[in-house]
């Protein structure tokens, strides 16, 4: 469809172009935008045209996550059990239960991030005694942010920990009287222990990797995003790791915009991790659809400053300051951007003090370089930024972890984490993501929700009013905003002539329902460069043929991703029969707390 004309019309499009913020209908020529304007738009058509009536849906341009790790959580999507969304304890549970019914020999059951116990009517997390009993002979790994995770007896066996196993650098086993580990494994002082025990569960096939990949990027279509940047992953080594997307890429099943980084792997050989990568590629190679984006989130290790708020923030080695400025002098060298994971701002001023002293060297120059999260950075911090060109890429880590932050630093410090605000007023570049998947969930919608509320996916409020942003300056933080971290924004974030044509028609009005329905939109028809990429409702008969989940047992063809339990998806989509199946009634808690499914009649 994107080689012929494509006009849409009866809608109402947020173009978040200034000189036209409103339209009704827009044409597409050869996957870019050639017209935005109103019904006149269709006395353009010829009998090529292919013409959508949006019958009065809201459109936005397509979102753009500035920070995840979509090619990691491509490869194991259909391996992992999300407990995303799930609105109960009891809910998640029974996913679990019948998951490792599933799961064939040698295979794990993996929730892996994008949940929070505050999530669930409960207010807790499982206990170990009920994920045993869920699963008394099928490894599962449950990982709570990155701050700990809970191993049932037959995951431990699988790993080999017994009361013999030392803690290893980085973490810790919990242990019973007697010295054996009871399941519980601690991110302390670093999240090393859950890196490398995630790491060693089963890994999928690379034909099934391809479906995993097509099978992820679906559903953040489904969720209204096109475009993303990847930011790496320990273990996602360049170029061997990337075979599979490259794959895609080759064979045009990519439906999303990729721009990814390098991260470098082991401590103490990240400088030859860059050295190999400038040898081997260039900023800015591949495609309009898959492109190499420069260096980092992890540019050294000793630089990680990991934001588990049950910890103390962690004090950064000494020799980090010679590690890191060889590294930037090198990407500065070859005019790589890079980006960098800081939480704090004790870290933050030491990165900056590197920055300048390289920038006075080999100047920056509008490179597009960038810090990730940055929740505790200070004015003077912004400012310094600012001087250097830079921008700020913020993530929802804290609407997963704001309950925790707030019990080590209190309801004042909190009230700008990050300072949405003055990042803003200072005219920086600021980019909206989620840092997905193992900490926060992929919802760009949960992301949105944060923005304009102040809240966690707990309810618990954050932020006063002074730090919260309208419905327009979060969506544009999801759009135009992060077009700039990867020097795209001439070319999407907004429905303007010659932009990419890639949209979101949304289930509902993003302008217009109650600030509790943002986390709950999704989109109805998606297209990325006039293509149709997800479609359903109304729009279903131009929804791209169906993908069989391979494997058959995947967690993800049972239960989908992100939870679709909400009342709204409820009482407008389905009859909720996987609730209605097994006779679960939502808790009345949850219920009047705007959560959970509409199951109110067994």
């Amino acid at each position: 469809m994107n080689s012929l004309e494509l006009i849409i019309y009866n809608g109402k499009i947020t173009t978040l172009n200034e000189a036209q913020p409103e339209a009704s209908a827009l044409a597409i020529v050869n996957g870019r935008i050639t017209a935005v304007g109103g019904e006149e738009l269709l006395a353009t058509a010829d009998g090529r045209t292919v013409r959508i009536d949006l019958g009065g849906r809201r459109v936005i341009p397509g979102l753009n996550d500035s920070h995840t790790h979509v090619i990691r959580g491509g490869l194991f999507y259909n391996l992992e059990l999300r407990w995303d969304g799930v609105p109960s304890l009891a809910d998640a549970l029974v996913m679990l239960k019948e998951q490792a019914r599933r799961t064939p020999p040698p295979h794990w059951v993996r929730v892996i991030g994008g949940w929070s116990e505050f999530q669930f009517a409960e207010g807790r997390m499982p206990t170990l005694q009920e994920i045993n009993a869920a699963a008394p002979d099928t490894p599962v790994f449950v990982l709570h942010l990155y701050a700990r995770a809970l191993l049932n007896g037959a995951a431990l066996r699988a790993l080999g920990y017994d009361r013999n196993t030392p803690n290893p650098p980085g973490g810790l086993i919990e242990r019973d009287k007697s010295g054996n580990p009871t399941g519980l494994l601690i991110a302390e002082p670093n999240a090393l222990i859950l890196y490398a025990s995630i790491a060693r569960g089963p890994r999928l096939a690379f034909e099934e990797q391809l479906n995993s990949s097509r099978q992820f990027m679906r559903e953040l279509n489904r969720l209204g995003i096109t475009s993303v940047i990847d930011a790496g992953g320990g273990g996602q080594n360049y170029p061997e790791d990337y075979r599979v997307i490259e794959e895609l890429a080759k064979n045009d099943w990519l439906s999303l915009r990729i721009a990814y980084n390098l991260f470098a792997q082991k401590p103490g050989e990240e400088l030859a991790d860059y050295r190999r990568w400038v040898d081997l590629t260039d900023y800015g190679a591949g495609s309009e659809v898959l492109r190499m984006n420069g260096g980092g989130e992890n540019l050294v290790w000793s630089a990680a400053d990991f934001e588990n708020f049950l910890q103390p923030r962690p004090n950064l080695a000494s020799k980090m300051e010679a590690e890191l400025h060889e590294v930037v002098r090198l990407l500065a060298e070859k005019r790589w951007p890079f980006r960098i994971h800081a939480t704090y701002d004790e870290s933050i001023s030491r990165f900056l003090d590197i920055f300048e002293d390289v920038n006075r060297e080999i100047p920056f120059n509008g490179m597009h370089w960038f810090i990730d999260h940055a929740e505790t950075i200070s004015e003077r911090n912004i400012e310094r930024v600012k001087a250097l060109d830079g921008g700020i890429a913020i993530q929802h880590r804290m609407a997963y972890q704001g309950e925790y932050f707030i019990r080590r630093y209190g309801l004042q410090a909190v009230e700008s984490t990050p300072p949405l605000r003055s990042m803003l007023a200072m005219g920086l570049p600021v980019g909206g993501g989620t840092d997905a998947t193992r900490v926060a969930s992929y919802n760009p919608w949960v992301s949105l929700y944060w923005l304009v509320s102040g809240k966690t996916v707990g309810g618990t409020p954050m932020y006063p009013e002074s730090n919260r942003l309208s419905r327009e300056e979060a969506l544009r933080l999801w759009t135009a905003g992060s077009a700039w971290f990867s020097a795209e924004e001439q070319k999407k974030g907004r429905i303007a002539q010659g932009q990419f044509a890639d949209l979101a028609v949304l289930s509902e009005d993003y302008f217009a329902i109650p600030e509790e329905r943002i986390k709950y939109l999704e989109s109805v028809l998606t297209l990325l460069g006039g293509k149709i990429v997800y479609a359903t409702e109304e729009f279903t008969s131009l929804a791209p043929p169906p993908l069989p989940f391979s494997p058959d047992w995947s967690p993800a063809g049972r239960y989908g991703g992100y939870h679709r339990g909400s009342p709204v998806y409820s009482a407008t989509r389905h009859n909720c029969s996987w609730h209605a199946e097994r006779r679960i009634r939502m808790p009345k808690r949850a219920r009047f707390r705007g959560i959970g499914c509409d199951c109110f009649s067994f």
